[in-house]
């Protein structure tokens, strides 16, 4: 059986209960022999994951330490494409509230968690994204998928959670869409853009939140928590709610074991971030890598462009020595082409590079 349409995945079992039943061998379907790199949740560059960079408001707020600590701002999205942000002013009781409300939903039973379950042709709810036939590789992961804003896209299922789950849910998105766009201003800053271009471009863009639960498995480097992928948006940022690491990124050809910083979200740039940038700023490749003994939780806060928007290189950023190198696209075509699919790499901006001019021979 086929999805019937973009943005409506297939329904798939619930990976936390499977993961309870006593098993001899992961079930085929979950075993990822179909990535071109498998996960080797054992080996990892730990000099590398040492130099994952670390960027503190604190210092971009002050006079002495501005310029130093925007230019390591300004290195960290060129050659890495994600940061550890610290002082970055969420309430920090508001973070710990929110991890709080995230490890109690996925505690419920799975019949309290199917009254969340996506309805046909939605993307929201609990479940899973990007299956698109039954007989495709599955994430060793449940999840919850959530559009707090604007507000009109996420209420039929806000309104089904319990008050305290959705307020802090409300309040935790839009403070984290306050730092996504603080932090897009201070690198508009840094790339000398004018600020209120960027504020024109994603102030009032869709914001999504994915609440992902990654269950241990007796044989890790069989599974993946999720596929390989860059993310569509402008920024995510990444809360780590139980401080397990298994984010890996890709740089320099090599696979990266994120580990997580007390009181720090992870932020990395977004396919659009790259194309506004015109190949300045990059998007990552990364993945999620399961653990044997423990479970893992996080939640993702993904800002994207205005619904009615298109978005393309800045003027600013296009000379003729720098000539375009991506397209235009708009808020639907990018939801089609990156729900519309199983995640594979950097296939979505992959696919808005314009082709080179061909030199002609002397």
């Amino acid at each position: 059986m086929e999805a019937p349409q973009f943005g409506s995945p297939l329904p798939v079992p619930n990976v936390k209960d499977l993961a309870k039943k006593p098993m001899n061998q992961v079930p085929q379907r979950y075993v990822r022999t179909d990535l071109a790199d498998p996960p080797f949740t054992s080996f990892y560059d730990s000099a590398m994951s040492s130099q994952f960079p670390v960027i503190d408001l604190a210092r971009l707020a002050s006079f002495d330490t501005k310029i130093s600590e925007l230019e390591k701002l300004d290195l960290a999205c060129k050659e890495w494409g994600f940061f550890h942000v610290i002082n970055h002013g969420v309430s920090l009781s508001l973070v710990e509230d929110m991890k709080n409300k995230t490890v109690e939903f996925f505690e419920l039973p799975i019949e309290e968690k199917d009254r969340y379950r996506q309805l046909p042709g939605e993307l929201q709810g609990f479940g899973q994204l990007f299956v698109m036939s039954d007989d495709q590789k599955l994430d060793w992961a449940d999840m919850m998928y959530i559009v707090p804003f604007p507000k009109h896209m996420g209420s039929r299922l806000l309104e089904k959670l319990p008050l305290e789950f959705r307020e802090t849910v409300e309040a935790y998105s839009e403070a984290t869409r306050d730092l996504a766009m603080k932090l897009l201003s201070i690198m508009a800053d840094a790339l000398k853009i004018d600020p209120r271009y960027m504020m024109d471009l994603f102030e009032e863009g869709r914001q999504d939140l994915r609440f992902n639960y990654y269950p241990p498995c007796l044989q890790p480097d069989l599974v993946m928590g999720l596929a390989p992928h860059s993310d569509p948006g402008a920024l995510t940022i990444l809360l780590h709610v139980n401080e397990v690491a298994g984010l890996q990124v890709k740089k320099d050809g090599k696979w990266i074991l994120v580990n997580p910083l007390p009181v720090a979200f992870i932020v990395n740039i977004g396919d659009l971030l790259e194309v506004v940038t015109n190949g300045t700023y990059n998007s990552i490749e990364h993945r999620a890598i399961i653990n044997s003994t423990k479970e893992r939780l996080t939640l993702a806060s993904f800002l994207n462009m205005k619904l009615d928007g298109i978005v393309g290189p800045a003027p600013f950023r296009v000379t003729p020595e720098s000539p375009a190198i991506f397209g235009q696209i708009s808020f639907d075509d990018l939801t089609k082409r990156f729900f519309g699919k199983k995640l594979y790499g950097k296939s979505l901006i992959d696919g808005l590079r314009l082709p080179k001019e061909v030199t002609p021979s002397q």
